[in-house]
């Protein structure tokens, strides 16, 4: 009969340059791709409506990859150690191979479902697909995480290996158990707003690479100079691709890195930023709902639900933040420059807790991860790593007129805003930033 192993897909959503699909076909006499929907073991963090209709386009795009190489995605609900535990006694399975996840509800559950499958008798073997470099493995002169980002990708760097991606392996002959339809996932929102994650991203492996080919090929050389303008397509957009695993960042370090120009490396800085992202969140796992530095945890936070529903909106009067906001929501994706004014705009200007931003972002963003969703917000409340000095408080009008000067951004997304209809802004900003100091400087009290 042969060995067979089942290969349980998580955020490593592609077939090329996939060590535990790879292992799996190379090691047994059959392979059994599966995907399990637990979104419960995400305890905190379940997946919000944008990520979720990622999640069914990509799960969709997998299948079909699987299918034109003999093979099939196997869907099953969770829990987790169930699901695994079924399909081992339908399909007399010795082995589980997976990607490793980093985020700490499903490090937990990972530990969990590995000691439980073995003492089953089941081997697991469990692989790196996701980063460059192990959160583990770089640390400190003091032999302690880094909570600099400048140091910490330095030493990233240094002790990078050369990377050779794997192709797409041969996936061996297998009978299949039964599986569950996509659509009784529910993770499709309604036609209204789905219409606009339709038109503007192609999910799953193909898309990624096609993604990363046209980024290479007409924007890497100009992305010193045109990241920083949201008006202008001048980032790569690989983001909600790497998250979902449909391209590895060995790919996209490979398919750039042998540029070595100034472009290539100020574009592989922002992989470093991802992975200083998730060594913060591997080695300070309560960072994801608490700041990293104690002192935050006594801000005075407003609770102006109405003005966080009018953030939420895009109905501040502050014409980039609002057009940010909208394009978020329409597209699942904003800018980067433009989250930050955003970002600093809840936090600074209306004093409203970083975490409402980092939930509203988890609904709403492609992108959204847990590791850097949380970078990002502690960074702008200036209450995390390598955070924004506390007096730092974006200008969302200066800023305007550095990134938007022609204000093409800001018209795209707010037709109104020339007419009598644009919102009035809900605070004045030199009060707002008055205020903001007031309240950051209070909590550095004894």
């Amino acid at each position: 009969m042969g060995s067979t192993a089942l290969v349980w897909f998580r955020l490593d959503l592609r077939l090329a340059d996939n060590p535990a699909l790879a292992e799996a076909a190379a090691r047994s006499s059959r392979a059994v791709p599966v995907f399990i929907w637990a979104p419960e073991e995400d305890e905190d963090w379940p997946p919000g409506v944008a990520s979720r209709w990622w999640l069914h386009q990509s799960l969709q795009s997998l299948d079909a990859d699987l299918r034109r190489r003999g093979s099939r995605l196997i869907l099953r609900g969770g829990p987790s150690l169930d699901a695994l535990r079924s399909l081992v006694r339908e399909c007399g399975a010795d082995s589980v191979f997976w990607n490793r996840r980093y985020e700490p509800a499903l490090r937990r559950r990972d530990a969990a479902v590995q000691q439980a499958l073995l003492s089953d008798g089941i081997r697991v073997e469990t692989f790196n697909s996701a980063l460059l470099v192990e959160p583990d493995e770089i640390k400190n002169r003091s032999g302690k995480p880094f909570q600099i980002f400048t140091p910490f990708w330095r030493e990233c760097v240094s002790a990078m290996p050369d990377f050779f991606p794997g192709r797409i392996p041969h996936l061996p002959e297998t009978e299949f158990p039964s599986s569950k339809p996509l659509h009784s996932f529910a993770l499709e929102p309604d036609a209204d707003h789905s219409e606009g994650l339709k038109s503007t991203w192609e999910p799953g492996e193909a898309g990624a690479r096609k993604t990363l080919r046209r980024f290479v090929a007409r924007g890497l050389g100009k992305y010193p100079e045109q990241r920083d303008f949201p008006a202008v397509y001048g980032t790569s957009r690989l983001s909600p691709h790497i998250h979902f695993g449909e391209i590895s960042p060995r790919r996209v370090w490979a398919d750039c890195f042998h540029r070595r120009d100034a472009a290539s490396k100020a574009f592989l800085r922002q992989l470093g930023w991802r992975e200083f992202g998730y060594h913060m969140l591997y080695h300070f796992p309560d960072t994801a709902l608490k700041p990293l530095r104690p002192q935050f945890s006594k801000f005075p936070w407003s609770k102006d639900t109405k003005k966080l529903q009018a953030w939420q909106e895009g109905r501040t009067g502050y014409p980039l933040v609002d057009a940010g906001m909208r394009e978020l929501w329409a597209t699942g994706w904003m800018h980067n420059r433009v989250r930050m004014i955003a970002g600093s705009f809840l936090v600074k200007d209306l004093l409203l807790p970083w975490v409402s931003g980092a939930r509203w972002f988890w609904d709403t963003l492609v992108d959204a991860d847990l590791a850097n969703n949380t970078l990002g917000w502690q960074w702008v409340a200036g209450c995390g790593a390598d955070a924004a000095p506390y007096f730092r408080i974006f200008n969302p009008a200066s800023q305007a007129a550095r990134f938007d000067p022609k204000r093409e951004y800001v018209r795209r997304w707010i037709p109104e805003l020339d007419g009598a209809g644009y919102a009035v802004p809900i605070i004045d900003h030199a009060r707002a930033r008055d205020r903001a100091l007031e309240a950051l400087a209070s909590i550095k009290k004894p």
